[in-house]
């Protein structure tokens, strides 16, 4: 989530046990928190081959596997992990659907259309949210769904964050169709070129995004408490960086739009008047 003084570093952009999260809900989602990210440091850190990547999550996959049928994993992340599953009915296909978008980041780097970077999207961002409510014991239809729209939003402020750090990585999760739609080719990225193209091209992005993180953002009033509230924090939080976006023109090149510490009274303040 993008709040302060959280208790554990983020996952990308998700609530990870900040001190306004409810005491008994901060070791479930703590668990869960490290599984994501060393599964997501195994596709993505250092300079291991492919192959050795894909082998270290199908390790992590078998751990899953024996959760699935009542074994008792092998290291205490899953062991951990294992308590979560069952205390709180959560699906180990959710997790499981975590790690297939892991091992796609190892083998695929551009996206056709905006189709299928939001099939990824629902196993790389929408299964945390899924988690999220039912450790929360909150989980009905209108739910997910409202919670799928806010976590594919909060994937692609980030992808949009990070055009500049993710052509270092060889990644481009700007659509391929409408990358040519705009007249950006890949050289311009490497480049840092921003022109009337790139500019229009972000312009769609960016308010794509913002109407799927409205169309999510009732979630937030309707979960209780300090639960939603937090909620309405990360969704004010990736609005604002999307407004940001916007006010630097898209230039992600020379400065990567981020939330400071000025931006955090006005949040608050929001989310404290629901609004």
């Amino acid at each position: 989530m993008l709040t302060p003084q959280q208790s554990v570093e983020h996952y990308e952009n998700f609530p990870v046990a900040s001190i306004l999260m409810p005491r008994r809900f901060r070791k479930p989602v703590a668990a869960v928190y490290h599984f994501a990210r060393h599964a997501d440091d195994l596709a993505d850190e250092g300079d291991a081959e492919p192959a050795v990547r894909l082998a270290a999550l199908a390790d992590c996959s078998a751990e899953l596997a024996r959760i699935d049928v009542g074994e008792t994993p092998v290291t205490p992340r899953y062991q951990a992990l294992a308590t979560v599953v069952r205390d709180h009915g959560v699906p180990v296909s959710l997790c499981e659907d975590l790690l297939s978008a892991f091992r796609q980041d190892v083998t695929q780097s551009r996206y056709a259309d905006f189709g299928e970077l939001v099939q990824y999207c629902r196993r790389s961002a929408n299964p945390v949210g899924r988690i999220l409510l039912h450790i929360f014991d909150q989980v009905n239809p209108r739910y997910l769904a409202m919670s799928d729209g806010i976590c594919t939003a909060l994937q692609l402020v980030n992808f949009w964050q990070d055009v500049a750090i993710d052509w270092t990585k060889d990644r481009v999760y700007l659509p391929q169709d409408e990358l040519a739609k705009y007249g950006v080719s890949e050289a311009q990225i490497a480049a840092g070129r921003v022109d009337a193209g790139w500019q229009r091209l972000m312009r769609f992005q960016v308010d794509r995004t913002r109407r799927m993180l409205k169309a999510g953002a009732p979630l937030a009033n309707a979960l209780p408490g300090r639960v939603g509230f937090e909620l309405r924090l990360t969704v004010l939080g990736a609005a604002t960086v999307l407004d940001k976006l916007d006010a630097c023109g898209y230039d992600v090149f020379r400065q990567r739009p981020v939330l400071g510490k000025g931006d955090w009274p006005r949040i608050l303040w929001r989310a404290w008047r629901r609004k």
